[in-house]
């Protein structure tokens, strides 16, 4: 009885006996498919592979969406300002997936009605805006949520009472979507994991393996214990996104680069000071770039830049100028709102994967359109694309895939088969069926809006153990019990994990988290066996996460 009682004490907790059983797999199998990259990208192809019956093995060096699918503007849409560039393909098919997202991940892509006022001189006059919104419906088949609407001043000024007078001759509104990119990212990579992928996060590849002169896999390194594994498959995709040029020259040293990144920063400032009522598309008042001013959990969201940068993937952070130019323009036409560097909440920037052979002087104008490509030893890589679409160009990166494996191309069922959470029949029936067990409106639309059917696994959590009912901080409508499903169920493995993408305290508090770190490490420590020193690591290891992630050069 002794030595049992004994062995339970020291036997590795359920989420890292599932980490290790995952590991052992990767290492005693040969997959027809190892996918490198944790991005939407990366779990769109794993997912659309394991659907159709392939075995896959997704390996990502940090976490899922721990790169740009992060740190976008949250937006699933149709693309309008790529109308300017001609790029009505792009735009037809972002229609297109954003109709089956809503569809198929309804708690997370959610329908967002934008107000677009025009002024006297804009670039953008309000027939040429009328003419770009008729043929943006038009591209979508008539089917969004609903047709645009043209507006006068009035009626504009009636939707966003704060919204700058001077010189407005009227506008229009139209429909797009919001979402959780970061949730979005993380639901198809369980998507994957339930339909039978090996799916590993903190396992990042040393090197590539070959076999009589063709890839065959790859050697992964565990970041949590340090121990390798080599991965056999028979063909080897490269979904890394903007470190997809680093995955490529591990299989041919002097290719040149095939990825152009472009910066994007948005910052959050407090919804009172803003006044916005919902979301807004705006010119800005500097060089004329689509610019957004969006709703956030609790503040405002105002994005993007759009320009050249030398910095890695790992690196990149908003700058002084980045917050400027966001913030004259949120002053310019919320001149109430009288913002300034100290009112910036959070600040985070990603970097867009644009194919290089694509890119001309205006990053802006580049195409967001995406490119698959086979090395001669028979790496499949993709590069470019945009959010809204992954689906779409998952599937076509999975019928490479096929035709590599030699087998015939099958049709992707990713069109048609929910993601995790989103099997209901009604959002609004979810979430009613929330507030009968809350007991509370905002928890239970919060709830839902996250984990869709399976809110009631987090809820439990709480039930359970009411210090997990409890907000991390005030203000805050996320929890402990959050925190604790997200090691339980959802494959995190540190404070940053937790904290950065499972929920988005860190962009929802001013210390980006920190305050809420020790918590964080109490919860993660006791379901991933951390003693005083790992809990102090990890939120060590946070802090550095945080000023590297949201530190304004």
């Amino acid at each position: 009885m002794h030595s049992t009682a004994a062995q339970r004490r020291n036997a590795p907790p359920p989420p890292l006996v599932e980490r290790a059983r995952t590991l052992a797999h990767l290492g005693a199998e040969r997959f027809d498919v190892l996918v490198i990259g944790g991005g939407i990208t990366g779990v769109g192809v794993a997912r659309d592979a394991a659907l159709r019956g392939l075995s896959v093995a997704l390996v990502e060096r940090d976490d899922f969406a721990s790169g740009t699918s992060s740190r976008s503007s949250r937006l699933v849409h149709g693309g309008l300002r790529y109308l300017e560039h001609g790029h009505l393909h792009l735009v037809f098919e972002s229609s297109l997936e954003r109709r089956r997202l809503l569809d198929l991940a309804p708690h997370l892509v959610r329908p967002l009605e934008f107000t677009w006022p025009v002024y006297e001189g804009s670039r953008v006059p309000r027939w040429k805006l009328g003419a770009g919104l008729f043929l943006y419906d038009l591209l979508a088949l008539f089917r969004n949520v609903a047709p645009h609407r043209r507006l006068d001043p009035d009626e504009v000024i009636e939707r966003e009472p704060m919204l700058r007078t001077d010189g407005l001759t009227g506008g229009a509104s139209y429909y797009d979507a919001a979402t959780d990119d970061a949730r979005l990212t993380l639901a198809t990579a369980l998507g994957a994991r339930e339909a039978g992928a090996a799916v590993v996060n903190h396992a990042g590849v040393r090197r590539l393996t070959t076999l009589r002169g063709r890839t065959d896999g790859a050697v992964v390194a565990d970041a949590i214990t340090g121990a390798e594994t080599a991965v056999r498959a028979r063909v080897v995709v490269n979904a890394a996104g903007p470190w997809s040029d680093e995955i490529r020259r591990l299989d041919e040293p002097g290719a040149p680069p095939a990825v152009h990144g472009t910066k994007g920063v948005h910052i959050t400032v407090p919804r009172e000071r803003v006044g916005n009522h919902a979301a807004l598309t705006l010119l800005s008042p500097v060089d004329g770039r689509v610019m957004f001013i969006l709703p956030g959990e609790t503040h405002t969201i105002v994005g993007t830049t759009d320009t050249e940068t030398s910095a890695t993937p790992d690196d990149v952070r908003a700058s002084r100028a980045d917050v400027a130019y966001l913030l004259d323009a949120a002053n310019h036409f919320f001149p109430a709102a009288s913002l300034t560097a100290d009112d910036v909440v959070c600040a985070w920037a990603g970097i867009r994967p644009l194919i290089a052979g694509r890119f001309g002087e205006d990053p802006a104008g580049a195409s967001r359109e995406h490119e698959i490509t086979v090395s001669e030893r028979g790496v499949v890589s993709v590069s470019g694309g945009k959010l809204t679409t992954y689906r779409a160009m998952s599937a076509e990166v999975v019928d490479v895939v096929e035709r590599e494996l030699g087998n015939a191309t099958r049709s992707s069922p990713t069109a048609k088969v929910s993601l995790p959470g989103g099997d209901f029949d009604s959002l609004e029936q979810e979430t009613e069926r929330a507030l009968r067990a809350t007991g509370s409106i905002a928890r239970a639309e919060h709830l839902v809006h996250a984990y869709g059917s399976r809110w009631g696994a987090v809820w439990s959590l709480g039930e359970a153990d009411p210090r997990l009912a409890e907000p991390l901080g005030d203000g805050l409508s996320f929890t402990g019990a959050e925190l604790a499903y997200g090691v339980d169920a959802e494959l995190a493995l540190t404070i940053t994990d937790l904290l950065v993408r499972r929920t988005k305290v860190a962009f929802e508090t001013s210390d980006h988290g920190r305050s809420i770190a020790p918590i964080a490490a109490q919860i993660a420590g006791a379901r991933l066996g951390w003693d005083d020193a790992a809990r102090s690591a990890a939120v060590a290891s946070y802090d550095k996460d945080a000023t590297r992630l949201f530190a304004i050069d």
